[in-house]
């Protein structure tokens, strides 16, 4: 069972996306999101998020923009 609350996950979403997190701590992750329909549903809109950034054509979105979008997100995890 995971001792992770929904603070630590959110905080964790990226490095979990990125595949940087420890053995221990991605099943404490995946442990959390089995029983978390919140959050659950963050992670979802995440990789949605992401996915959507990653799809747009390169001069849709300024490239200055984009850079600071990605680093925000980055910078969140912690």
């Amino acid at each position: 069972m995971s001792d992770l609350d929904c603070r630590e996950f959110v905080e964790q979403v990226t490095s979990y996306l990125e595949g940087t997190l420890t053995p221990e701590a991605e099943q404490d992750f995946i442990d959390h999101l089995a029983l978390c329909d919140g959050c659950e549903r963050y992670l979802d809109q995440i990789r949605q998020t992401t996915q959507k950034l990653t799809d747009l054509p390169a001069g849709e979105l300024p490239s200055d923009a984009r850079t600071a979008l990605l680093e925000n997100f980055r910078a969140r995890r912690g």
